[in-house]
């Protein structure tokens, strides 16, 4: 069952896609968009999610710049208009309407008060920042996307992090992710995962880089991190 959530903030109101598990009573999971905003690929892992027993929340962090953002990455026009929405996003704004996200799920009728999050790529990176600004209770970060830029925020970390590393990614060159595992591969909060010869998203079911065996490991590992965090 999928509704639609409008979350209200100074700024103005933006939405979040909703899908609801049968229980009653669970914890909620936010989860923080890619580059293509609130598409099918993010309502499925939402439905997967509910699916599983959680209240999955995506909001639409592209508001701001343009509301209701649903591309793919099947044309080349849509990866240049997924890169300039990017470039556009500001991030310490999205990790405020993150915030804003979790209270709102916080209060939804058959939330019991846990609440985590998940994201994948730039959802990755505003994950982790979810994890050491917010007040959530538990956070997975997919192949982030610049979070060796932020690696001294990890300090700040009251609540698990898994983080989940393609050792071929593209996007965050292996001196990158050097800086990423040499400064948190020992923090007692967070538990890191990498994937040879995985290029980024390669959990993005569809996507070019999908590969099954590991999307099937990393979600598996997921699952197992939320059922001990949120419990």
């Amino acid at each position: 069952m999928s509704e639609t959530l409008t979350i209200t903030t100074p700024d103005g109101d933006f939405s979040a896609y909703v899908a609801r598990p049968q229980a009653d009573n669970a914890p909620a999971i936010v989860v923080i968009q890619e580059i293509f905003g609130v598409n099918k690929v993010m309502r499925d892992i939402c439905d997967g999610l509910a699916a599983q027993g959680y209240v999955a929340v995506c909001p639409d962090l592209f508001w701001r710049i343009e509301p209701g953002i649903d591309i793919t990455d099947q044309s080349e026009a849509e990866w240049k208009r997924a890169f300039e929405l990017f470039n556009a996003f500001d991030v310490d704004t999205g990790v405020s309407d993150i915030g804003a996200t979790i209270a709102a799920a916080r209060a939804l009728p058959g939330v019991n008060g846990k609440i985590g999050a998940v994201g994948y790529c730039l959802g990755g990176l505003l994950a982790f920042l979810t994890a050491t600004r917010t007040d959530v209770d538990a956070s997975v970060s997919y192949y982030g996307v610049g979070i060796e830029k932020h690696v001294g925020e990890a300090e700040k970390l009251a609540h698990p992090l898994l983080m989940h590393i393609a050792e071929k990614d593209q996007f965050v060159p292996p001196e990158a992710q050097q800086v990423i595992l040499n400064a948190l591969k020992d923090h007692p909060q967070i538990e890191i995962h990498t994937y040879a010869d995985r290029d980024h998203a390669f959990a993005r079911e569809g996507g070019a880089h999908y590969d099954a065996a590991d999307a099937a490991k990393a979600n598996g590992r997921s699952l197992t991190f939320f059922q001990k965090a949120l419990a």
